[in-house]
């Protein structure tokens, strides 16, 4: 397959360079160009059609920004990857561009440390992402949107009803903001059970996160926060830099936040979520994964599972990477599968399932 066509948009030359110097050293990536600011990058992507473009926020002439909102109206499904800064400021920015169609994002040089560490994070964070946004694309290219969905192998589990849903636990990464930002507000105010969510992303990230998916949503989001009794009506995100753990006492479950080491490079990880998941609330926890790289929540959807738990996904067309539902679909350990814009829907079926219609002379029984 032909190497990966990168387009560099920075204003800084120092930052240029670096970026360009290590992607080139990866054999499946090429520098097609470089801009310095919105306004030739958006000349650049007539020019020489990228595969991807990584864009700063602040530039002079045509900030970042700008440059997206209007490549959006001709590329809408070009990949795009930010690169931020671990501020709030930059929080802030970076949500406005994952609205405006950025793809994901990677924390700005200047943040990691000299050139060694600078580099590292470019081999460690920002090439896998590259890789697995231009390979989703050309997947999808491939297959075009009428193609049969894949075939996925449900593993069989014996024949028992349902046990009631108590809790829903959502993992979730790569193009995981604006999937929420459709998720969450589609859920009704009066959902019966908790939702406790692990997006993947740095503090500060996800408090704003949770700040805008508040704003737009029938349930009260919220940050998770030490010691905070789950309740129905309520959606927590996980703080970026902890892992979020459920605990049971008595009757309640209770938000703890841990600073254990990362599991799969991650801190929050949603298979630490889904264990706990499992454990706090056993057959009752109800698991989504959704789209997102790598196979975090591979695990800990087994462990739901064991439990007596269930599992869904979203499925690969709707997501922007299908790594993290694949890996659960690939294990045999989905229940269901559904694009994102029925998501809701049969999360809220699953929660409060329809009562049967009575007629004369009957009597209200439960339903399998």
């Amino acid at each position: 397959m032909s190497r990966i066509r990168v387009l560099v948009v920075d204003d800084a030359v120092v930052v240029r360079r670096l970026v360009t110097r290590t992607l080139t050293e990866d054999a499946e990536l090429e520098v097609i160009g470089v801009a310095a600011n919105g306004r030739i990058a958006l000349a650049k992507v007539e020019q020489h059609s990228p595969d991807l473009l990584t864009l700063d926020v602040e530039m002079p002439v045509m900030d970042g920004l700008e440059t997206l909102r209007r490549l959006r109206e001709t590329h809408p499904d070009l990949p795009v990857i930010m690169f931020s800064t671990l501020t709030a400021r930059g929080a802030v920015a970076t949500l406005d561009a994952l609205t405006l169609g950025a793809n994901d994002y990677v924390t700005k040089l200047a943040n990691v440390g000299g050139v060694t560490a600078a580099i590292e994070a470019l081999k460690t964070e920002l090439i896998p992402k590259i890789k697995a946004l231009v390979g989703a694309r050309r997947q999808k290219t491939l297959t075009g949107p009428s193609a049969p969905a894949r075939r996925l192998a449900i593993r069989p589990r014996e024949e028992r009803p349902a046990a009631p849903v108590k809790a829903i636990a959502i993992g979730i990464s790569t193009g995981g903001p604006n999937a929420l930002a459709e998720l969450l507000p589609a859920l009704p105010g009066d959902l019966p059970v908790p939702v406790v969510i692990v997006q993947h992303m740095p503090p500060l990230f996800t408090h704003f996160l949770a700040e805008r998916l508040n704003s737009k949503s029938a349930l009260t989001v919220r940050e998770a926060e030490e010691g905070a009794v789950l309740e129905p009506g309520y959606a927590w995100i996980a703080q970026g830099g902890h892992h979020l753990v459920l605990t049971r006492a008595g009757m309640e479950v209770r938000l703890g936040l841990s600073e254990d080491p990362p599991e799969n490079s991650c801190r929050p990880a949603v298979d630490v979520l889904f264990r706990s998941a499992a454990q706090a609330y056993g057959a009752g926890a109800l698991g989504v994964v959704m789209t997102g790289m790598g196979h975090d929540g591979r695990a800990g959807a087994e462990h739901i599972r064991e439990a007596g738990g269930r599992i869904v996904i979203q499925d690969e067309k709707s997501a922007v990477v299908w790594g993290m539902p694949g890996a659960v679909a690939e294990a045999q350990l989905a229940d269901a599968c559904f694009p994102l814009d029925r998501l809701a829907a049969q999360i809220t079926r699953r929660v409060t399932p329809p009562i049967p219609a009575l007629s004369a002379g009957t009597s209200l029984v439960a339903s399998d």
